[in-house]
């Protein structure tokens, strides 16, 4: 099988960015509610991932005044972005479903 080349973190983040433009506690607080609380993502993990898919054109970044006129940056996933979700949920599927067939032959645990 060949080897995934995004990891787990980015693709859940473009997965949130998909529904709609995110800033960054947006997206660790999403991502903590939809995971029942299973990703806790703290900012030092997820601002290099940010980073990352931005140096990429994964996702790009825009900032926007809050109604207390603080600025607030948003990430937005890109049409290349779009792409690479796609095609990296359907290599995660394969994987994931790959483990799942082999876990089934293991000897319950407990």
């Amino acid at each position: 099988m060949k080897k995934r080349t995004m990891d787990h973190t980015q693709l859940l983040v473009l997965t949130l960015l998909e529904g709609e433009d995110m800033y960054g506690y947006q997206i660790i607080t999403e991502l903590a509610r939809r995971s029942e609380h299973v990703f806790d993502m703290k900012e030092g993990t997820l601002y290099p991932v940010l980073h990352g898919l931005w140096k990429e054109g994964i996702v790009e970044c825009y900032e926007k005044e809050t109604p207390t006129g603080r600025m607030r940056k948003y990430y937005h996933i890109t049409k290349r972005g779009r792409e690479t979700l796609r095609n990296e949920t359907r290599e995660w599927r394969e994987y994931s479903q790959a483990v799942e067939a082999v876990l089934s032959y293991a000897p319950a645990v407990g």
